[in-house]
C-alpha cells in the first residue's frame, strides 16, 4: 500500500486544522510538522496518536513527526462594573458563549472570588478541576467554553473570608492555568475597584475591558469609577454595555423602562467610548441563567443581544492586531 498524500492531508486538516504546519510524503515516509503551542501534555499526546494513526491508514510506512511550540497570543478581556447587581456575571458568561459560537476559542475565569456564580450559569456546579503539575486544567462546560472558578474549589454556599493577597493569589492560579488553544480569556471581575481588580491590572494586564451598567444615573456614576480604574491601569476600554434596558411584560406585551433606557449609551457618547449594545430586562434571561442554560447558546432576540455585543468585542480585538 503506497502513501496517499492527498488523503493524509485531508485527514490531518480535519484532525489538526491550522496546527498542521507542513506535510511531505516521499518513499512511503510521511514527514509532518504540527504547531502544538498552548496545548497541554495530554492534548499533545492525544493529537500525536491520532496523527500517527491517520498516517498509517493513508499508507505511510514510517511517520516522522515534529511538534513545535510557537507561542500563541492569548488575550484577556476583563468584564467589570462599578457596583454589584448589574448583571455583570450573566453578561460575562453569555459573552464568552457568544464568541465561541462565532468560531473563537474562548475560556472563562470567574474572578469574583467572594461570590462565584459562573458554575451555575454554565452548568458546571459540583465539578472540580484536575491538575497537571502545579497548574489547573479548566473544567469543560456544555457550551464549548472551558472555565475555572472558586466555585469549583469550595463547597456550595461556603463563605470565603480571605484578605487581599490571598484573593490575588487565587486569581493568579485561575488565570495561569492550562488553557490549551484558547485565544481569548474572558475574566468576570468582582464588582467595584478593590484588591482583585488591582491585581488583575498589575499582574495580568488585560488586552481590554468591557464595562457593564444599568441605565439609571447611580449605576452610571459607579461605572465611571470602574472606567477610571482601568484608565489609570492603562487598560484600553473596549466599550460600555447597558443591561436591564427595557422590560416587555410577558402577559400583555407592553414595554416599560423600570430602570430607564439609553443612559449607558448616552454616557458612552459623553466619554467618547464605544457603545457595544444593550440587553433587555427579560424574565427568560433570568430563568435560563438560573437553570444553567445561557441564552447566548440558543436562538431568538435574547441570543442576538449577546451576539451583537460579542461581535463588537471581536471587531475591537481584531482591530488591535
Amino acid at each position: 500500500m503506497s502513501l496517499n498524500e492527498d488523503a493524509l492531508r485531508s485527514a490531518l486538516e480535519e484532525l489538526a486544522g491550522a496546527r498542521l504546519q507542513s506535510l511531505r510524503g516521499a518513499d512511503g515516509i510521511a514527514t509532518i510538522v504540527l504547531d502544538v503551542g498552548g496545548m497541554d501534555r495530554m492534548e499533545r499526546d492525544r493529537l500525536e496518536m491520532a496523527v500517527r494513526d491517520a498516517a498509517r491508514k493513508a499508507g505511510a510506512q514510517d511517520v516522522r513527526l515534529a511538534m513545535t511550540a510557537e507561542k500563541r497570543q492569548r488575550r484577556i478581556i476583563a468584564v467589570g462594573s462599578g457596583k454589584g447587581g448589574v448583571g455583570k456575571s450573566t453578561l460575562s458568561a453569555n459573552l464568552a458563549v457568544a464568541m465561541a459560537r462565532l468560531g473563537r476559542k474562548v475560556g472563562l475565569v470567574d474572578a469574583d472570588i467572594y461570590g462565584p456564580s459562573q458554575p451555575r450559569l454554565l452548568a458546571t456546579e459540583g465539578r472540580r478541576p484536575e491538575a497537571e503539575g502545579n497548574k489547573m486544567i479548566p473544567v469543560p462546560s456544555p457550551f464549548g467554553v472551558p472555565m475555572l472558578s472558586m466555585g469549583h474549589l469550595v463547597q456550595p454556599g461556603q463563605a470565603i473570608a480571605w484578605r487581599g493577597p490571598m484573593a490575588g493569589n487565587a486569581l493568579g492560579q485561575l488565570i495561569d492555568a492550562h488553557w490549551g488553544d484558547a485565544e481569548i480569556i474572558v475574566v468576570d471581575l468582582p464588582p467595584g475597584t478593590g484588591d482583585v481588580q488591582l491585581t488583575m491590572l498589575q499582574k495580568h494586564k488585560p488586552a481590554g475591558a468591557v464595562i457593564v451598567s444599568t441605565p439609571q444615573d447611580l449605576a452610571l456614576m459607579d461605572a465611571t469609577r470602574a472606567i477610571g480604574l482601568f484608565e489609570q491601569g492603562q487598560v484600553p476600554l473596549i466599550g460600555l454595555v447597558e443591561n436591564m434596558a427595557g422590560y416587555i411584560c410577558p402577559h400583555c406585551g407592553e414595554e416599560s423602562d423600570p430602570f430607564g433606557i439609553g443612559g449607558a449609551e448616552a454616557a458612552a457618547k459623553t466619554m467618547n467610548l464605544p457603545f457595544l449594545g444593550r440587553v433587555p430586562l427579560d424574565l427568560a434571561i433570568r430563568r435560563d441563567s438560573d437553570a444553567g442554560h445561557p441564552p447566548a447558546a440558543g436562538e431568538g432576540p435574547q441570543a442576538e443581544a449577546f451576539a451583537t455585543i460579542a461581535r463588537g468585542v471581536l471587531r475591537w480585538l481584531d482591530g488591535q492586531g
